[in-house]
């Protein structure tokens, strides 16, 4: 299906100028996409100056994805706005920055922490896909590109139990809804990136990127740009399917050299 009018965008957890989520909000506007874009706070109105400066139409709203609520206001302003949705980028969450995040490892974790990583990270990308699917599907169209990690449905790391099941069933997910929706012209896959040098990574994450084949942490550009890739008409025949970004590091043998 082919449009006169440029697509709609919506992009999760936008909020970071240097996150993953604001580098594919770039791409997908400089590919001549119109952006709804959003995160839990009032930076995301930064992001929006940053796009319209660049002549990119945008527009932002602050929500929190766990809450029904806040995924409606998301989709009414996409649509308020610009008239429907054609893309949807589920970047929002990620792992824990807090002890009152942290779910520990199997152990010692504990139930509530568990709930509120799971919610984060994988109920937020449940909701959205499943708000945008009904007008993908009367329009003919749609693109789901959803972000998980590395870290869970190809390879793990001590004391975070909650956050690799989420992003392994970020995974699960995807391939169940492109199989659901594949008869509708709509695909859904899925993003793994690797160590990504972003605002939030630790020295720590920093030393793990420079270990990695390639000798050093990926950017939120080159995660994005396979976020774009797939986002654009011609990944038509792409669905279900787990892209990894992460330098090679998942596939090499040998380690410390």
């Amino acid at each position: 299906m082919t449009t006169s009018q440029p697509r709609v965008a919506i992009v999760t957890g936008a909020g970071s100028a240097q996150g993953i989520g604001f580098a594919a909000a770039r791409l997908l506007g400089a590919g001549g996409k119109r952006l709804l874009i959003t995160s839990t706070t009032d930076r995301i109105f930064d992001r929006v100056t940053e796009l319209r400066a660049a002549g990119v139409p945008a527009e932002g709203v602050v929500a929190d994805l766990t809450d029904q609520a806040g995924v409606d206001a998301v989709v009414a302003g996409a649509l308020e706005a610009f008239g429907g949705v054609d893309i949807l980028v589920n970047n929002a969450g990620m792992t824990a920055v807090s002890d009152s995040y942290f779910s520990g490892g199997t152990r010692r974790s504990f139930v509530g922490h568990w709930h509120a990583s799971l919610e984060r990270n994988l109920t937020t990308t449940f909701l959205m896909t499943r708000a945008v699917a009904g007008l993908m599907q009367a329009a003919g169209y749609g693109r789901i590109v959803n972000v998980s990690s590395v870290s869970g449905p190809v390879a793990a790391y001590p004391g975070d139990v909650a956050y690799h099941a989420a992003k392994a069933g970020i995974v699960g997910l995807t391939r169940a809804t492109a199989i659901d929706t594949a008869a509708d012209g709509i695909t859904v896959n899925a993003v793994a990136p690797g160590w990504i040098d972003t605002a939030s990574a630790s020295p720590r994450e920093s030393r793990m990127g420079a270990a990695t084949p390639v000798g050093r942490s990926g950017t939120s550009h080159e995660v994005a740009h396979v976020i774009a890739s797939l986002a654009e008409e011609g990944a038509s025949y792409i669905t279900g399917q787990l892209i990894t970004v992460d330098g090679g590091n998942s596939i090499s043998e040998e380690r410390g050299r």
